[in-house]
């Protein structure tokens, strides 16, 4: 596998231009985020990657993870690279001095957070998670819990998890029966099993706070009668010291196609008479409380996908490079020439850099909005960004990740046989980023999340504002390689608005017939954003070539990949809102039995 190199000025670029940086900056508490502490966050981050957490990646994908007697050891070199991210303060990044965290914005969380991923997606994976549960205790949990939790998780002296799937209950939270009874104490007792809970069980960190999902008795049926739990591997004292070992025991591991060194386990709580934890907000109001964690995570899982994507062109950019095999078309000379010359070679490396960097823009532009929704002054704004936010998570999360499979078998494409050989490492990226299509919801129920929740909520005002908002855009771009840009452009959002009216139209019909079209929706939306997001990429790079920029290489380059995009990728919405409008019958048509 080849070395990993944090691609800063990709990054850069995308937080001001994309991201928009400098207005986030402005903001109230955020003042602190100056342009050249960004730059020491994102420098330093990027040596810790490099140094530390990447050449631990082919290390835990070639070990994985043991477990022997109910405890859990990482792969060699983990527990000592966590001490060094957490002594960093890099869990804190944007969370409440109050707690130790450092206050910084979401964008420059999620711009570090690709960092993480790229250079080890399994490892990653545990302030990802650990991350979320700080989010959710912030927004949800009283004061006391805030007081004896936040400060070690933020610290990263603890880690959380998340505690949603049983073995009956995956996607339908609502048949969870994993149980909850009260004590005189206040506490609870809970009982029952989880599986596929990512960190669940480690020796990174003195302690693993678990956030479970859970019946009371008599709740109501349903995911209106789900109750969220802090339930910790070691109970705090009141003074935050641990106390003692809670019934709670990871009972196996899982053996996964990829991300091995990252430790799955199924949950056993209360084996021994139940296993003691707190609730989080309102009783019967667990699933709400836990999208807060769930949404953090999908953000988080959608930049795994670019992190990865990224990974994976970087390798097979350099092996192109290296690789020397046949003359080059419509060449005389007979000499064999490194295979970056020819053209298909070519093509892949384009669609594999262009999907990543529209992938890329689109995740920053959304963390962005983030930051806008939560600490804007006027409240007419915050609900604005925020209900943009809800609607492109989704869109974040499925797509990004589906680009970063694509972008991870051209990877392997590009290195013809020697992709299929471990020992190169391509096939390591594939394997580790295919499962971010599943978790925290597949891409199917992001795409009815994305109709069903989310366009229908407001009857499409949001969605189709935001078309309007990129087309003003599209409106920009001028003559020349831009003019094609702007053609293409309008098309697709032509095409996005009326698969979008046809959804909207079918709002109080058979939800079959939207349902059937529902993924090709989110494609749709997550290609034509992308083409927004590569036209201002290159609107921003013009605007610095004419104005003399020093990084000229870098902004040409982006003129280039913003046009193949453009002429390559976005040509794909027509087909995607065609299939999107066909509805249900020949997706239903076919009885059951003759599939």
């Amino acid at each position: 596998m080849s070395s990993y190199a944090a691609p800063l000025t990709e990054i850069r670029f995308a937080l001001a231009q994309l991201g928009g940086m400098m207005e986030i900056a402005a903001l109230p508490g955020l003042e602190e985020a100056t342009p050249d502490l960004v730059d020491a966050v994102l420098d330093e981050a990027a040596r810790l990657a490099a140094e530390v957490l990447a050449p631990l990646s082919q290390v835990g994908d070639r070990q994985g993870c043991r477990l022997a007697d109910g405890a859990v050891w990482t792969p060699d070199g983990w527990s000592a690279a966590y001490r060094r991210f957490a002594e960093g303060g890099w869990n804190g990044l944007p969370f409440d001095p109050a707690y130790g965290g450092q206050g910084l914005p979401w964008l420059l969380a999620a711009a570090v957070q690709e960092i993480w991923h790229g250079a080890n997606a399994a490892f990653a994976l545990c302030p990802l998670l650990n991350q979320g549960a700080i989010d959710a205790i912030t927004h949800h949990g009283s004061a006391e819990q805030k007081a004896i939790y936040l400060p070690p998780l933020i610290a990263g002296r603890w880690t959380g998890t998340m505690n949603l799937t049983e073995p009956q209950a995956g996607s339908d939270v609502g048949a969870v029966r994993t149980r909850a009874a009260s004590e005189p104490d206040g506490s609870y007792r809970i009982t029952g099993q989880k599986m596929f809970i990512t960190y669940a069980e480690h020796d990174m960190a003195e302690n693993i706070v678990h956030l479970v999902l859970a019946r009371t008795p008599g709740a109501p049926s349903g995911v209106k009668g789900v109750s969220l739990f802090i339930v910790p591997k070691f109970i705090p004292r009141p003074d935050g010291s641990l106390g003692n070992r809670n019934d709670v025991r990871v009972v196996s591991l899982e053996h996964k196609m990829g991300i091995k060194g990252s430790p799955t386990g199924s949950v056993a709580f209360g084996d021994a008479g139940g296993a003691v934890g707190w609730l989080v907000g309102q009783e019967n109001k667990g699933l709400a409380h836990m999208f807060t964690m769930m949404n953090n995570a999908r953000l988080g899982v959608g930049l795994q996908g670019v992190a990865v994507a990224e990974r994976a062109y970087q390798q097979a950019r350099d092996y192109a490079r290296q690789r020397i095999q046949s003359r080059a078309l419509g060449s005389r000379d007979p000499e064999p020439v490194a295979i970056i010359r020819h053209p298909d070679v070519r093509r892949m490396l384009m669609t594999m850099r262009a999907a990543t960097e529209a992938a890329r823009g689109l995740a920053y532009f959304t963390a962005g909005l983030l930051d806008l929704a939560r600490r804007h002054p006027e409240l007419s704004v915050r609900d604005a960004r925020q209900a943009l936010v809800d609607l492109l998570i989704p869109v974040v999360k499925g797509w990004c990740t589906e680009q970063a499979s694509v972008v991870a078998s051209l990877g392997i494409q590009v290195h013809g046989g020697m992709g299929y050989i471990e020992e190169t490492g391509a096939a390591q990226h594939l394997r580790d980023v295919r499962i971010a299509e599943i978790y925290e919801g597949t891409t199917g129920i992001q795409a009815n999340d994305l109709i069903g929740r989310k366009l229908m909520r407001d009857g499409g005002q949001c969605a189709l504002h935001f078309i309007g908002e990129m087309g003003e855009a599209a409106a920009h771009l001028g003559g020349g390689p831009l003019a094609r840009m702007r053609a293409n452009l309008e098309v697709a959002l032509d095409k996005l608005q009326s698969a979008t009216r046809w959804m909207l139209l079918r709002q109080d019909g058979d939800p079959n017939q939207w349902a059937a079209g529902a993924v090709p929706y989110l494609r749709l939306w997550g290609t034509v954003v992308g083409g927004w997001v590569m036209a201002r990429s290159a609107l921003a790079a013009e605007a610095a070539l004419r104005g003399g920029d020093s990084g000229q290489r870098h902004l040409a380059a982006k003129l280039i990949t913003a046009r193949f995009y453009c002429e390559h990728i976005l040509p794909q919405a027509p087909g995607l809102a065609a299939a999107a409008m066909a509805g249900a019958e020949a997706v239903m048509a076919l009885p059951d039995e003759d599939f």
